[in-house]
């Protein structure tokens, strides 16, 4: 065999099998993810933190996914994404490292919230070439054939940081102190992603080059000028974009404080679980009920068409607010109630928004640059999302927390009152296509 007859190990890689890289790869997606936007609110909370500041903290670092359509583009100067998305992973390792030892020093509170930032950015931008990676390794028929394992593996990030890690930190709290669990948790978590990180610059396709593409970043950047543009002459789009930030006004606000209240003590208003629990009922009952949910939302809407559907979905997202604020009002304390409680709670959330991913992509993304007003929409709908968790530990600590989940039942009104005058397509029932479910709840 001549030299040019064997092949690199890039060549092998491309060849092996998409479920021997496709579950690490979102795994590692979903894990960085979660380190911010879920496990960031339980360490500040434990550590003392109020949730107002909680709420106005981690609304600021979500606002990395929500801009990060603005630099995507410019991704495509680097020719190989695998390079990307290997050094975003490491990066994440070596910071989540950095934080366990930032909860050691007395100024643990703004040192962790700029590795946050950091660890924010880096995930926001793996995100993109992580798709990226995925959509050029893989024709149209194998990117619909494993697209279903992306989401399973992105959520079973969630199950794994909620249900494992912070039961993890839950159980150490009481013999090591909440600072030491939390270091220790860290630590391993850093560890495990890596490994990740390593067996992911072995297995998944393409090269680990720095070579540059042959675009330019004027170019890049007039592109990007344009897609903003047509985005904005689209009939109907402030009207869109209104209802895409209603749609998710009170959401933002129960999904910031909900988790808070569960765990908060019962002589200040909360249900008074420790860590360990809430990792009980968020990572196994929360879980399972926001896929179900998800599913079941999925062929509802199949079923029945987007536009007919609509108006129930959006009543399944008051579901959660009805929920929290029935707990709030009688502070049950037996684990079966609180758990049963948790999973109408998720169910709803899960079946609900399922309306709002395909708003964006059956009204709003349509068009010459679909996938980039696509991106564009989601990222509408996470300032959305922001703005509703910015403003949410501030109403809280103002007004309580069984008053507080009375105020988001009325933030859903809104959305419901602007429905008629929002254009949604309709397919009759038969002609609808294969419902995609959401990957996460939060982007």
């Amino acid at each position: 065999m001549s030299q040019s007859q064997i092949p690199s190990a890039a060549d092998a890689a491309a060849e092996r099998s998409p479920m021997r890289w496709v579950p690490s790869l979102y795994f590692m997606q979903g894990t960085q993810f979660f380190v911010v936007m879920m496990l960031a609110s339980f360490v500040f909370k434990n550590m003392g933190v109020s949730n107002d500041q909680i709420a106005r903290w981690t609304s600021v670092l979500g606002t990395a996914w929500a801009i990060k359509p603005l630099w995507s583009p410019f991704l495509e100067l680097m020719r190989h994404k695998k390079t990307i998305v290997v050094a975003m992973q490491g990066l994440a390792a070596i910071l989540v490292a950095v934080l366990a030892l930032t909860l050691q020093t007395p100024w643990w509170f703004v040192l962790a919230l700029c590795v946050f930032f950091l660890c924010a950015y880096a995930s926001a931008t793996h995100d993109i070439a992580c798709d990226g990676l995925y959509m050029g390794a893989l024709d149209s028929t194998r990117q619909a054939r494993y697209a279903g394992w992306q989401g399973a593996f992105f959520n079973g990030a969630r199950f794994f940081m909620v249900g494992v890690v912070l039961k993890i930190a839950g159980v150490l709290e009481a013999p090591m102190g909440v600072a030491n669990a939390w270091t220790t948790v860290f630590v391993g978590l850093a560890v495990l992603m890596a490994v990740l990180a390593a067996y992911n610059a072995y297995s998944l396709p393409g090269k680990l080059s720095a070579e540059h593409s042959d675009l330019q970043a004027s170019a890049i950047w007039e592109t990007t000028r344009e897609i903003v543009i047509d985005f904005f002459r689209k009939p109907g789009i402030w009207m869109a974009v209104l209802f895409i930030v209603l749609f998710r006004f009170a959401e933002g606000q129960v999904q910031t404080i909900g988790p808070l209240f569960l765990i908060e003590a019962r002589d200040k208003g909360g249900l008074g679980l420790t860590t360990s629990q809430v990792a009980d009922v968020y990572g196994w009952v929360g879980t399972v009920a926001f896929l179900v949910g998800s599913v079941l939302g999925g062929y509802f809407t199949a079923w029945l068409s987007l536009r007919r559907a609509m108006p129930v979905l959006l009543l399944a997202m008051s579901v959660p607010n009805a929920t929290f604020y029935y707990l709030a009002a009688t502070l049950p304390s037996d684990m079966w109630h609180i758990g049963g409680a948790v999973f109408v709670e998720m169910f709803g959330y899960g079946f609900g928004f399922v309306g709002m991913i395909l708003y964006i992509m059956q009204a709003v993304a349509p068009g010459k640059f679909q996938t980039a007003h696509y991106a564009l929409g989601s990222g509408v709908m996470q300032l959305g999302f922001i703005l509703s968790r910015s403003i949410s530990g501030d109403i809280q600590v103002a007004v309580g927390y069984e008053h507080f989940f009375l105020w988001t039942l009325f933030c859903g009104v809104p959305v419901l009152l602007l429905l008629p005058f929002v254009r949604i397509p309709g397919k009759p029932p038969a002609a609808a296509e294969p419902v995609p479910q959401p990957a996460e709840s939060t982007t």
